[in-house]
């Protein structure tokens, strides 16, 4: 009698399943082949539509919207390692229109969701102002009454990604004055409304970003996404949903500089040998890929918990965007250190991996607010903990 066959063990974030790794084998191909050839057409600091309408035909911006935080980051990670341009076009889709996905009236969905996830609209989420970036709950951009039943919106955003050229925002504004966090609305603006104008930002990073003014643009009822007053709400949501998957880019990031250098390090000649036979490097190199291997599990960790509805998942996902971008920032420096003056020439990979791995230690919350956010809730855990009889 044959013993029972075992049963396969659940995947884990710790192990991906065999499908799992075939697909980001499939994304990789696709970012080689497809995505990168579109990417160095682009113009740096512009919206790159025919990458963006490429990632609709290919199916990976339906993605966004049907498939969970773990194979978001699979995805953001495997265009990441490949082609940061593709990656950035994909991952941006999803911040602008997510609020429309999880928040929008049938109608807003209806008009708009289609179109983003066919490449055809693109989409920009507006929080960050010029006195409140970190500080979401600062928000100054008003939302004032017109005595119509409607608002209108005054004061400026800045640092705002597809900015100014995509074809609607996600806008965050200030409904009641004083009420900090309880006191912002989110609406759906569509970039042709009356008094709204924008222009790009020259940034250290390739990738679109602009300002926002609003001259008394007017927004209604049929433009709100959520409820009056709890737009802080729907941007937390969508950031906690998205934030490890910023890890998830760092983490491509990471290893995509750490295969530039294991290949560098075993075909250099130096000092009577290759790069690799000299311990300092060899150790660096080991402490390069030990680094990436510890966010990637943290990134995947993050991410699971949300797909299963954990409880926690803010300090998770801070936790997993403080250190997978943290360790990107090292280990594309470090790459570049083991490459030398080359690594600084422009058009060189690494070159341009040390220009695009800056800006994530910032947006959608720094790392020091992401250190805020993980040491709240091991505060409140301690006091809940102490409080259980």
């Amino acid at each position: 009698m044959n013993p029972a066959k075992p049963a396969s063990p659940p995947p884990s974030p710790f192990s991906l399943a065999p499908d799992q790794r075939a697909r980001c084998e499939r994304l990789r191909a696709l970012a080689e082949t497809r995505l990168r050839p579109l990417a160095e057409r682009g113009e740096p600091g512009r919206v790159n539509r025919p990458l963006v309408a490429a990632l609709g035909e290919l199916g990976l911006l339906e993605g966004l919207f049907t498939s969970g935080a773990l194979d978001l980051c699979l995805t953001r990670e495997s265009l990441a390692r490949v082609c940061t341009e593709a990656e950035t076009a994909f991952a941006l889709q999803g911040l602008g229109a997510h609020p429309v996905h999880a928040y929008g009236s049938p109608a807003q969905r209806d008009r708009w969701l289609p179109r983003t996830r066919a490449g055809r609209a693109v989409a920009a989420f507006a929080l960050s102002e010029p006195g409140a970036g970190s500080d979401a709950a600062a928000l100054a951009l008003a939302a004032e009454p017109d005595g119509s039943g409607a608002w209108r919106l005054t004061g400026e955003k800045t640092w705002i990604s597809n900015a100014p050229e995509a074809d609607f925002y996600t806008v965050f504004a200030r409904t009641t004055p004083g009420a900090g966090a309880r006191g912002v609305s989110a609406f759906l603006v569509p970039a042709e409304r009356a008094g709204l104008t924008g222009a790009p930002l020259a940034m250290l990073s390739p990738h679109p970003i602009g300002s926002l003014a609003f001259d008394g643009v007017r927004v209604d009822s049929g433009d709100l996404l959520g409820e009056v007053d709890r737009g802080f709400r729907v941007a937390m949501t969508t950031l906690n949903r998205f934030r490890p998957s910023v890890g998830a880019f760092a983490v491509g990031m990471a290893q995509a500089a750490l295969d530039a250098a294991l290949a560098h390090t075993a075909g250099r000649d130096a000092f009577g040998g290759k790069l690799k036979d000299l311990q300092s490097v060899a150790h660096q190199v080991a402490e390069m890929a030990t680094r990436t291997e510890a966010a990637r599990l943290l990134v995947y960790a993050a991410a699971a918990a949300y797909d299963r509805g954990e409880s926690g998942i803010a300090g998770r996902a801070a936790m997993a965007k403080l250190f997978a971008t943290e360790t990107a920032q090292y280990v594309v420096d470090a790459a570049v250190q083991l490459h030398g003056a080359r690594a600084l020439q422009c058009g060189h990979p690494l070159e341009h991996l040390y220009r695009e791995v800056r800006a994530p230690r910032i947006y959608e919350g720094a790392t020091e607010v992401q250190r805020a956010v993980i040491a709240k809730e091991l505060y409140a855990n301690a006091a809940a903990a102490e409080e259980m009889p």
